[in-house]
């Protein structure tokens, strides 16, 4: 592994910038900015950089790597800021103890035996633990997520176990630079939320949008977007 980058000297000016970015891209389809809520994606930053960035006002922070996140979560316990924590990378099953003691939210459960663990598993003097059914609008192979015509039949068993709370839908749809085509994605991840809360499910949150991608998204219904660069900058080139 490489060596972990060091503290962005801009990262306030960073998040600054980026809320001005989601407030444009809200107001520009007539939405209320307040409806988009921020994740810093901090994955392979140390818990110094997101200390930073508690400081500066962000609360919530996503991360890919079990054991990482993990020493972050620990090393921060004692923060003074009340800091939200959000699993976003693919899940082994062998892993889901860990996550589920330890995160507030999991982003990316595209299987039913996953979410058994985690509902199993989640210490019964914590919350109930949110979770985003994950979905792979573009349908690459390579990529994580259920496919769309078995979203439905996923989050209805999904919202029936305990200890989980079923709040939405995440998408990483395949990398586009055209406007059209990214919110062409974004819309086929909207409809699929629509037609789950149709269904009677009472679901809150679209966690669609990341950095290159984020005024696309929102145009579509977002409701949280996923930033990780235009935040903290480049990250090791490794991970």
């Amino acid at each position: 592994m490489s060596s972990l980058p060091t503290l962005p000297a801009n990262l306030q000016a960073n998040l600054r910038a980026l809320h001005e970015r989601i407030t444009k891209a809200a107001r520009g389809v007539g939405r209320d900015p307040s409806s988009v809520r921020l994740l810093a994606v901090s994955k392979t930053f140390p818990a110094t950089v997101i200390a930073e960035a508690a400081r500066a006002g962000q609360r919530a922070f996503g991360e890919n790597y079990v054991q990482e996140a993990v020493d972050k979560i620990d090393a921060l316990a004692g923060s003074v800021y009340p800091l939200e924590w959000h699993f976003i990378g693919p899940i082994q099953s062998n892993k889901t103890r860990t996550i589920a003691e330890h995160f507030d939210w999991v982003q990316s459960v595209d299987r039913l035996k996953v979410a058994e663990r985690l509902a199993d598993q989640r210490p019964v003097n914590l919350p109930a633990l949110n979770v985003l059914l994950q979905v792979n609008v573009s349908g690459e192979a390579t990529k994580s997520g259920v496919a769309p015509d078995e979203l439905a039949q996923l989050a209805a068993m999904v919202a029936r176990l305990p200890r989980l709370r079923l709040r939405g839908v995440m998408a990483i749809p395949a990398p586009e630079t055209d406007a059209t085509r990214q919110r062409h994605a974004f819309a086929i991840a909207n409809a699929l939320f629509r037609q789950l809360r149709g269904q009677g499910l009472d679901l809150d949150v679209l966690s669609i949008g990341m950095s290159d991608d984020l005024e696309a998204a929102i145009a579509e219904g977002s409701t949280m977007v996923r930033v990780g660069t235009a935040i903290f900058g480049a990250r090791a080139k490794n991970r």
